[in-house]
Order: C-alpha cells, then structure tokens, then sequence
C-alpha cells in the first residue's frame, strides 16, 4: 500500500467483505482487502491507519479456524473486529466465545450502553443486522462492554488504551441502521483518516506512477471499447502521450457497431495511435463446431494472443502492456482460502506478457468497477460510454449457447440491439448493472399467422448489482418485458419464443457461460 492514508481489510471468509470495501471508500479513504494470513511482517510494512478484521462463517474454538497472528494486537493501530472479529478479539486477549444459546440471524435491537467513539452521535438504541451463532461469554482484561442486545450480552466491547474495538453486528449491510455512522466513527474519528481519496487523487497518483513506471518507453494497450479498457486508454494518454499504442481487434463477436464506435471515439476523437484488426474469419474458422463454453474461451483467448502478437511487432521497443483489471478480479484470486476455485476463466488476455517478455500495466487494479466510472467522468470520457454495461472478453461467443455461426451470432445481434435500445428509450438502461440476450441451443414450436414455426428461443437477462460479485435479476416493468418480446419475435427471424431469466448470483452466475 503506497498511499499516505489506507485501512488494511483482513479476510476470514465472509461474503460481507468487500461490501466492508466498499463502505470504507465511500468514506473517500482507501482500504485493501487481504487474507487473514497474511505475514506480519507485511502488515507492519503496509504503514496503515487502522485494520479491520471481517466476519466469517468459522468457529474461533474449531481446529481449523482461521487465526491471524496475535502480534497485530500489539501494533499500535486501531482494530475493530466485526463479527467474528469480535470473537477473535476476545478468543486472542483471554476472554471467553461460546456457542450462543439462541443464535442470531437477521434485524436486532443493539442497546448502547456507552456512546462515545465507535458509538459517538447514537442514541441509546439502533437496528442493527446479526449473523452469528456464536458470541463472547467473557470479555478480555483491559476491556469494556458497550453495547449488548436483548439476546446476548456482549454485543461490542472496547479496549480504549490499545483502540482496539469488536462489535457482534455487520455495519456495512444497509439493514444496520446507523451501520455508516460506526464506521465513520472508527475510520475518521477512531483512526484519524482526512478522506482525501477521490477520483481526481487517484488520477492525480496514477499518472505519476504511470510515466514513472514507463519512463520513455512505448505501452501496448489491448482496447476492446468496454468501460474499463477505456477508460484505461483515456488514463494512459493523459501520462504519456504518443508512447502508448492501441490494438482494437474484431473478433466478429461485438455488438452491432462497436468496432465503428471504438474507433471513432479513440482514433478521431481522441487522436490515440490505434490499429484495427478485423479478425472476424479467423475467429470463427476457429470456433467452428465448438459448444464448451471454456473450450470456447481458450480458443478466443489464444487467437486473440496470435493476432495481438502479430499487430504488436509493429510497434518497436513496446514493454508494457496495459489492461483494465478490476479490484474484483484480483480479490477473487487471493481468497482467504488461498487461490480461488475457477468458475471460469478470466478474461483478461493471460500469456501475453510472459510469451513476449512484456510488463503488466494494471492501474485499476486497486478499484471497483463504479470508481472507474468516476475516473472515467473526471477524464471527461462520454456518460454514453462510462454508463456502458459490462461486456464479456469472450464476447457474444457465451452468448450464442451451442455451435457458433454466423447466422446464429447475427439473429442473437438483431435481439439484443432490440432489447438495449428499448432500455435506453425507457430510461431503463442505467437503472440495471447488465442487460444482454441469449440464445438458447433450444428451438420450440409456434404460430405465426396460419403457419406452423420451429426457431430459436431466446432468454432475456437484466441484473443489478453494485459490482458484479452479487447480483439479483431487475424488476423490470412486465409491460416493458412484453414489449420486447414483441419487437424481437416480429423483427428477428429465427426467433419465436422469449424468456426472462429470474435468477440472483449467487447461485446462479450473470453470464449463462
């Protein structure tokens, strides 16, 4: 961590996590998330402000709890242990966790019993939002209780000589009341963070490590027209000018235009170096024939690879290459279990760097898919293109299930440019994180004036979220819904029959492949 004020998030596996992330940077102070067993020698090397231990679904009594190393007690820096952090606390200073005898799951009445520091500006009593079957019986010498509930007596404890803090509720979901005031109080008042971390800081900081970094050598950006990469491009000329060198590659699995667009806003808007490959034939040759879904990803991610490789040799003494990797991305590799199972691949362009000795630019690696966005507007980048839904690697190739054609990808093409216009015309777009049509590898029967038909179905999605990592299927208005169906059914051919997918991630995922 190099910035000058930044909490340090340690992870014991609760899905809450990166929602605490997130609440800490709404506070414009920057934080990190890294597993609870990281070295104390990192730890002390970071040189933050204060650290926060996350909840967990583990037992601090159980053989394979996950514990962090006891000398982070001793640091001198402000802690609050949420959850299972307060068990932790109180497991590692000589109190006392046991099975609660009614466990706690869901809203809950916290009664305060000291409203000074964590507390500071509460009344007596607030809703708060419980998840635990667990709870401290004994509190730690040099310790206090300041909060309890109706069922359980310990309900936040405080040790106010060493700062250290535990409180038995999550302040970071939105059913805690007052849960943004207590880690305000924590974060600000507690830890003495100014809140200074903003987009025009992280601008400010990125270039400067940016030309830094590359000094006067030349940096290959890999621009596929989404938000991230985008953004990414706008970022990098802002620092260096004419040493960097898009490559817009057409796989022929874009949406309707895309291409045309990404070259008019870089190319004669922005005045960027960029080369435009149409790899269309190649791609498709290639995936002939091919319905596994991760099959498919490999044979785009290694096409990509050859032709990049090709464009890129004509740009002499290249060594960087950059990419818009997201917080997200990196946090799901370093999982607090350690490397985290692959649901599926990542589509940022893996090989590249090692196989042509190239140096990783990632510069948003530390940010969340909506700070980028706020990056994106303060580099002046269009709301048309920063409001823009996330869009796949591998492109409509997930999208199109089974064999992939060129008929098949056009039908899909004609659908989906229906479905997002109607969003945009309704004012619908930007009130959902993702909308997209799929193309089932199903045909079904049905009518269409006296004739017999057997074509394709399609499946509608629309999701919201905050970034992606959860997310739930949008409400959509059903005379909306039916509308779609309607224009996409008469205007598409090879289409008669429309679903709306009603699954939430978890279980499901966003993407049907």
């Amino acid at each position: 961590m190099t910035h000058t004020e930044s909490i340090l998030i340690l992870d014991f596996g609760s899905q809450f996590t990166q929602l605490i992330a997130r609440r800490v940077r709404e506070l414009n102070v920057y934080c990190e998330i890294h597993p609870f067993n990281i070295s104390f020698e990192k730890i002390k090397g970071f040189n933050v402000k204060g650290i926060i231990l996350s909840g967990g679904p583990s037992s601090v009594y159980a053989s394979d709890a996950p514990i962090p190393d006891k000398r982070i007690y001793e640091l001198s820096v402000p802690i609050l242990g949420i959850c299972y952090g307060l068990q932790l606390i109180a497991f590692q200073n000589g109190g006392e966790v046991n099975k609660a005898p009614r466990r706690e799951f869901g809203r809950a009445k916290l009664l305060i019993d000291n409203n000074e520091d964590i507390f500071k500006g509460l009344t007596s009593s607030t809703e708060v939002w419980m998840s635990h079957g667990d709870e401290a019986t004994k509190i730690p010498e040099g310790f206090e209780k300041i909060a309890h509930s109706e069922n359980a007596g310990i309900c936040a404890i405080r040790n106010v000589q060493k700062r250290i803090f535990g409180i038995q509720f999550h302040p970071e979901v939105v059913h805690s009341k007052d849960g943004k005031a207590v880690l305000n109080n924590f974060v600000k008042g507690i830890c003495g963070c100014s809140g200074n971390w903003n987009a025009e800081s992280f601008i400010e900081s990125a270039i400067t490590e940016i030309r830094a970094m590359v000094g006067n050598k030349k940096v290959l950006c890999a621009l596929s027209g989404g938000v991230d990469s985008s953004v990414a491009a706008v970022l990098l000329h802002k620092a260096i000018g004419d040493q960097l060198f898009c490559i817009h590659i057409d796989n022929g699995l874009m949406r309707h235009g895309e291409s045309a667009q990404v070259i008019k806003t870089f190319r004669d808007e922005y005045h960027i170096a960029l080369d435009f490959v149409d790899g269309t034939k190649l791609f498709l040759d290639r995936l002939k024939g091919i319905s596994d879904p991760e099959q498919k990803r490999k044979v785009i991610g290694k096409t990509f690879i050859d032709i990049f490789e090709q464009e890129a040799k004509k740009v002499s003494g290249a060594e960087f290459l950059a990419q818009g990797t997201l917080y997200p991305d990196v946090i799901e590799s370093v999982s607090f279990k350690g490397p985290s199972q692959t649901i599926k691949t990542h589509h940022n362009v893996g090989g590249l760097p090692e196989k042509m000795n190239l140096k990783l630019i990632e510069p948003f690696r530390e940010l969340f898919k909506d700070e980028v966005r706020a990056v994106g507007r303060k580099l002046g980048l269009s709301d048309y293109l920063i409001e823009r839904h996330p869009f796949p690697g591998p492109g409509l190739a997930i999208r199109v299930l089974g064999d992939i054609t060129q008929k098949r990808l056009e039908i899909l093409k004609d659908a989906d440019e229906i479905f997002i216009d109607e969003l945009r015309k309704q004012n619908l777009y930007n009130t959902v994180w993702q909308a997209f049509v799929v193309l089932l590898p199903v045909q079904s029967v049905g009518v269409m004036g006296d004739e017999r038909t057997y074509e394709n179905v399609a499946a509608v999605r629309a999701v919201t979220s905050v970034d992606g990592m959860t997310a739930d299927w949008a409400h959509l208005p059903y005379e909306f819904l039916a509308h779609v169906s309607n224009r996409i059914i008469n205007e598409v051919r090879g289409i008669n029959r429309v679903v709306y997918d009603i699954s939430s991630k978890p279980p499901a995922t966003i993407e049907w492949e």
